[in-house]
């Protein structure tokens, strides 16, 4: 009997050709019909909206986690229940309420602190007061999903690094290299393998949850799609786009992500 993992290596992946046939016949099937195709030119107005919320709320959420994930890592004790306290706190919140508490709460209570911390530049002329106002529901959503995120990703990130042998971490305090650089050289390059895989999952789910700012009325995907299936009661066509867009966007991405652990792996391998 074959091994399972060269049985794996060999499989087809009929899955795949199931959905590409899906995915053809779906875009045949908007290509010959006015009304879908209009549904679609549409709905597809959000997806650029849907796109910056994801790659700029990922971006700080990685930035944030990496910086919880050393901070549970320190040798101070203090630094390490902070970081497990964030990262606690934050797990067990529902990103919906997340969302909501940031843009209702948090954000009028950050304009609060930030006029009474500048009062003095703002009396001088310097600086004119913060409304609540000004701080668009676009920007609360993001840090909504970047804090929400930013306490699993650096879980990937404390794992990944943990990863990496004592040994070799060891090795490279006897050549005499710095804490930084031991990080830059020695643990990040060899952690990246074990964290992309993981990574690459969160990114996506973000993609997804990302259709939560549609609460906030921010115009993603699902937002246009709501207001379009309410204006013309079309609600099968429209929300089978919508399902239909963050399909494409989800499996390709996913599939682009599994190509690059590929290469990765053959590289590591060579």
């Amino acid at each position: 009997m074959a091994p399972a993992s060269s049985t794996a290596k060999s499989e087809f992946p009929w899955w795949l050709a199931a959905a590409a046939v899906l995915a053809l016949a779906a875009a045949l099937a908007i290509a010959a019909s006015d009304i879908y195709a209009e549904v679609f030119a549409t709905v597809a107005k959000g997806i650029g909206i849907t796109i910056f919320v994801t790659v700029v709320a990922f971006a700080l959420a990685s930035a944030l986690g990496l910086g919880i994930a050393l901070m549970a890592l320190s040798g101070s004790q203090w630094l390490r229940q902070v970081a497990r306290f964030y990262v606690e706190i934050i797990r067990g919140v529902p990103i919906l309420v997340l969302l909501f508490w940031i843009a209702f709460a948090g954000a009028p209570a950050f304009v609060a602190a930030w006029n009474a911390l500048t009062t003095p530049l703002q009396n001088a002329g310097f600086i004119g007061e913060l409304l609540v106002r000004d701080v668009s529901l676009l920007w609360r959503a993001i840090m909504a999903l970047t804090i929400g995120y930013s306490a699993f990703i650096s879980e990937v990130f404390r794992a990944g690094i943990q990863s990496v042998e004592k040994g070799q971490i060891e090795a490279a305090k006897a050549l005499g290299l710095t804490r930084v650089q031991r990080f830059r050289l020695i643990v990040f390059p060899q952690a990246i393998r074990t964290i992309l895989p993981p990574l690459g999952n969160d990114f996506v789910a973000m993609v997804k949850d990302s259709s939560l700012v549609s609460v906030l009325g921010v115009a993603d995907i699902t937002q246009i799609g709501k207001v379009y299936a309410a204006g013309s009661f079309r609600f099968f066509e429209t929300y089978s786009i919508v399902a239909y867009v963050y399909l494409i966007l989800t499996v390709g991405l996913s599939l682009a992500l599994r190509a690059l652990e590929r290469r990765l792996r053959r590289q590591h391998e060579e």
